[in-house]
Order: structure tokens, then C-alpha cells, then sequence
């Protein structure tokens, strides 16, 4: 959000990550880039200052039918897709039955691979049908850093635990997101981290821990 792609993986780099991935918002979002910027990312070389770059986009989610705001064709493209909730963009998200119904048909989309905060209270979910739904369909389900500041989604933290302990019953690995919209909070898992080991997971069940993790269950066959 206020830095340029190349400050970030600069200081990926500094801090000794091997991968960043960039998933701005979908063009429904405020703010959000254009559907050019989706289509354009190719320009982009696969490393910057040595650092792996996965472009890709946090897709929300704008109807009950789990239709996102980007189409297939420009998904396929991409190297990584995170489907999220976002409110004011006309989906009504108070009904849990229907949220459950909605996020069951993303998670059925082929060209996704992680469901964004999906512990945020304002969506409400049921998380057992959800976390044996990603299992069956190779979904991850991220623990958001930014979840945790008080500033966006209040009220995360006991609901994301939840999510973390049955995602480690049912042998589901999930993803941290440090949600970085500066540098200065790139690679921030503090508060993830609290969550998983709350959780009892370890470092094997935490996808982005090591890069034979991300390679081997994470990338697209486009990465």
C-alpha cells in the first residue's frame, strides 16, 4: 500500500526472506488497484534482489454464489490466489449459514489456494465445515497478523485459535500473512505466532516456515 514492490524486497531481503508474495487487493476494494495491475504482472521479473517474488492478488468475495473479483482467466495467470470477506462491497455477511455455503464454493475454485482471515467475527462461519472442506480440497486457511493490532477485524483472536486447533486436528497445515501495507511490519508474525502456539502447532504445520513448504504445498503450477 506505501511501498513500491521493489522497497519490499529490499527489505525481504535485509531481513533474510527468500520469498514475498504480493496480493493486493481485487479491483472491488476502495482503493484497490485496477484490473490492469493483475493483468500487467508478468512484466515483473520472478526475483528482485535475489528475493522470489509471487504475484498474485487477495481476492474478495462479492457474492453468495463465491464469485470474486477477478475472473478465472486472469487467476490462472497468477502464482497465488487468497479469496477473503471484505465488508462494504455488498455482500451481507451476518448470516453464518450462508457464509459457510458462500466460502465452501471458493474453496471449490480451482484457482485459489488460501482463505484470507477467515476468522474474522464479522463473517461469521462454520469452522469445522470449513477447515474439512480446505482439507479435501488442498485449501489453507491463514492466520493474519494484522488481525491481532486491534485496528481491523476485532475480535479475531479467539476465533482464529479455534480455526488454528482444528486446522492441527485434521492435519491441516495453514499459512501466517503479516498483511504488511509497509515494510516495517514485512515478516511480523508476533501475534500469528502467539496463535499457533496456542494451538499446538509447530513449525511443519506452518506452511511459509521454510521454503521447501512453500514450494512443495503452496505455489501454483505457474510459480
Amino acid at each position: 500500500a506505501y511501498n513500491t514492490i521493489y522497497e519490499y524486497a529490499k527489505k525481504a531481503k535485509s531481513i533474510g526472506l527468500k520469498y514475498i508474495a504480493m496480493t493486493d487487493h481485487g479491483p472491488k476494494m476502495a482503493g484497490g488497484p485496477h484490473l490492469y495491475h493483475f493483468q500487467n504482472l508478468g512484466c515483473l521479473p520472478k526475483k528482485i534482489f535475489g528475493v522470489r517474488l509471487l504475484k498474485g492478488v487477495e481476492a474478495n468475495i462479492v457474492d453468495e454464489n463465491g464469485n470474486l473479483d477477478l475472473s478465472d482467466s486472469d487467476l490462472k495467470n497468477l502464482d497465488i490466489v487468497i479469496a477473503s470477506f471484505h465488508q462494504n462491497l455488498g455482500y451481507d455477511g451476518s448470516d453464518k449459514d450462508k457464509n459457510t455455503k458462500t466460502l465452501i464454493r471458493v474453496i471449490r475454485n480451482k484457482y485459489v489456494k488460501i482463505i484470507g482471515h477467515p476468522g474474522n467475527p464479522q463473517f461469521p462461519i462454520d469452522k469445522e465445515a470449513i477447515i474439512e472442506e480446505c482439507k479435501k480440497n488442498g485449501i489453507f486457511i491463514e492466520i493474519n497478523n494484522s488481525s491481532f493490532a486491534g485496528i481491523v477485524r476485532k475480535g479475531s483472536y479467539e476465533h482464529c485459535l479455534e480455526l488454528a486447533t482444528l486446522a492441527k486436528k485434521a492435519n491441516l497445515k495453514v499459512v501466517f500473512g503479516s498483511d504488511a501495507h509497509c515494510i516495517d511490519s514485512l515478516g511480523n508474525f508476533k501475534n500469528s505466532i502467539k496463535v499457533a502456539l496456542e494451538a499446538g502447532l509447530k513449525s511443519d504445520d506452518i506452511i511459509n516456515t521454510s521454503v521447501k513448504l512453500v514450494e512443495k504445498e503452496l505455489l501454483s503450477p505457474n510459480a
